[in-house]
């Protein structure tokens, strides 16, 4: 096989993921990432569905599943801490077909993988791509410019491949009218297998044991305008919005406050027409998806394989690869991006009487299912 390039914009789930398979298949990957460490604030993450076989094919299974958080439950409880509604988060009894753990957890997994066959530039960003017929010269922030055959965009919602291959953010992302931030909390919760969430009209709170290293999350409604780079707009849009409020508030708003590794952003519906544009391809949340709402990380997994697949399956033809790809997973992201708005509608209503509608349904299919 003539030896090919192929530049992965993000060492994240997406980018991971495909570096992996795209190695595996005979290619020459590079991945550059932008961040110089991994966060570990955020709300931990579900690998589930077709997701759990290709990581069992990479070999991070078990690891995962000694990882997991042990959560079984969500709790909704009032101001003063008392159930008032319970939903059960294990859609399997078998515990080998799905898992949840901390994002940094299956980050690091797959990077681990990435990296053996992988070359990696690290904190560093693409500056400018352009393309000819017979490659992509891309020019990055630090590191010297280098030519590749292909250059596939894992870098999220935010994505410069997109922006610099595609068009500006606002041309592809769409506000969903909430907001998500997180925190880690101060000390292990009650019980470790059990989420519990607060709600008042247009917010949520909620404390996650996430296996020992709990964390809060602040999820709420709005139309403001906000900039993801501002972090200072973000902390002061979650200390104005939850002021005053019940349960954990005050205690959330404290360590939200003090911490020095606190996570905020607009929930962001992205919509790309097409994925692929000459030799640039989108994967992961960068080319679809409803951020927090849309099952993103086995999404994410799913899609990478898919696209490495279709590249290996025409070594020589990237439209035809870009195009499988395309097709097969669209018919994969259609119905978890469906699902967002009633995800959304059940963890935050808008209304005093939402909520408790909410709680009287979810009590009745309790006792009906016990």
């Amino acid at each position: 096989m003539v030896d090919r390039s192929v530049l992965v914009s993000g060492g994240g789930i997406a980018g991971s993921t495909a570096a992996y398979w795209l190695a595996k298949a005979g290619w020459s990957v590079t991945i550059v990432e932008r961040a110089a460490g991994t966060r570990s604030s955020g709300n931990p993450i579900d690998v589930r569905g077709a997701a759990v076989a290709i990581a069992r094919q990479m070999g991070i299974w078990s690891r995962l599943e000694d990882a997991a958080t042990g959560v079984e439950r969500l709790v909704f409880v009032d101001a003063d801490g008392r159930p008032q509604a319970t939903i059960r988060t294990r859609q399997r009894v078998d515990r080998h077909e799905e898992v949840e753990v901390a994002r940094n957890e299956l980050v690091g997994l797959l990077f681990d993988r990435a990296r053996e066959a992988s070359l990696i530039i690290r904190d560093d960003s693409i500056a400018a791509l352009h393309q000819d017929g017979g490659g992509i010269d891309v020019e990055f922030q630090r590191t010297p410019s280098r030519r590749f055959d292909l250059v596939v965009g894992a870098d999220g919602v935010h994505s410069t491949v997109r922006r610099l291959a595609f068009g500006p953010e606002e041309r592809f992302s769409r506000p969903f009218g909430m907001f998500v931030g997180t925190a880690r909390a101060p000390a292990p919760v009650e019980d470790p297998r059990t989420v519990l969430m607060y709600n008042e009209p247009g917010t949520s709170l909620t404390i996650h044991p996430a296996g020992g290293k709990p964390g809060f999350a602040f999820i709420f409604r709005g139309q403001h305008d906000f900039d993801y780079r501002d972090a200072e707009r973000g902390r002061c849009l979650v200390e104005s919005t939850y002021a005053g409020g019940g349960w954990l508030t005050t205690l959330a708003l404290e360590e939200w406050g003090a911490s020095g590794d606190r996570y905020f952003d607009a929930v962001t519906r992205v919509d790309v027409p097409q994925w692929s544009a000459g030799r640039v391809v989108l994967v992961g949340d960068a080319a679809s998806c409803i951020s927090l709402f849309g099952e993103g990380s086995s999404s994410a997994i799913v899609g990478a394989k898919t696209l490495a697949d279709a590249i290996a399956a025409h070594p020589g033809d990237h439209t035809a690869a870009f195009a499988g790809y395309e097709h097969t997973h669209r018919q994969h992201v259609r119905p978890l991006l469906r699902g967002a708005g009633i995800a959304s509608r059940l963890l935050v209503p808008k209304t005093r009487s939402g909520i408790a509608v909410r709680n009287a349904v979810l009590r009745r299919l309790r006792r009906l299912v016990a």
